[in-house]
């Protein structure tokens, strides 16, 4: 799991960062999850996998703020999608558990990451840097 979601991550911005540096700047956005802030049981080499993900992002913006790169984290929560659905297929009561631990009563759609994603790499949010955003109906609340 630290080779997916922490190397994989490291990887992704071994090769970033120099080709975005070679152009003068611009922003990289880090996949982390919402289980990186708070976590459930039983989930605690995937949630310390992502919240390393959140350090190493943090730890990269101060690096390279100076030379106008960007470095973010969003943190998907429920997010409607295949891997979602898996659990929901061997018992369907999972789902009805699962939508009643997000304040809003739904699960996020893959767009809404991808809208906050864009967000972060446009130039509306070129003050910040080195911080998540929780992409979570709420769920993330009281962390």
């Amino acid at each position: 799991m630290m080779n997916t979601n922490l190397k994989g991550v490291w990887r992704c911005m071994k090769y970033e960062i120099p080709l975005i540096l070679k152009q003068g700047g611009g922003a990289i956005v880090n996949n982390s999850s919402i289980a990186g802030i708070c976590t459930e049981v039983g989930l605690s080499i995937y949630a310390a996998s992502k919240h390393a993900v959140l350090g190493l992002t943090r730890a990269a913006a101060l690096d390279y703020a100076h030379r106008k790169l960007r470095i973010n984290a969003v943190c998907p929560g429920f997010i409607h999608t295949p891997m979602l659905e898996e659990p929901w297929q061997l018992n369907p009561q999972i789902r009805d558990l699962t939508v009643a631990m997000v304040p809003m009563k739904r699960f996020g759609k893959p767009e809404e990451v991808a809208s906050a994603v864009l967000w972060m790499c446009s130039d509306e949010a070129s003050f910040m840097t080195g911080k998540e955003m929780v992409i979570g109906g709420g769920q993330a609340i009281h962390a």
